[in-house]
């Protein structure tokens, strides 16, 4: 089975591909329009099932605003 991994200029793994990602990417979005709808990090973060500074974090840009400079096929074994 073959799977696509998203990499950032410098061929590291990025969004929910990432080792340490606590969220996948359409959960990242839904964190952003809950954001926008008015709610708080606190609020948003109990929601989710993170911490108010991962909210925070995807909020002001510091986590998951990378962009994708290409994209691989890597083999996965199950």
């Amino acid at each position: 089975m073959q799977k696509l991994i998203s990499l950032n200029e410098a061929g590291r793994r990025i969004g929910q591909e990432h080792p340490r990602a606590k969220l996948l990417d359409r959960e990242v979005d839904q964190v952003l329009d809950l954001l926008e709808s008015g709610l708080s990090y606190a609020a948003v973060a109990e929601k989710m099932g993170v911490s108010k500074s991962c909210v925070a974090h995807i909020a002001t840009g510091r986590r998951r605003s990378q962009v994708v400079a290409r994209t691989v096929r890597v083999s996965v074994s199950r």
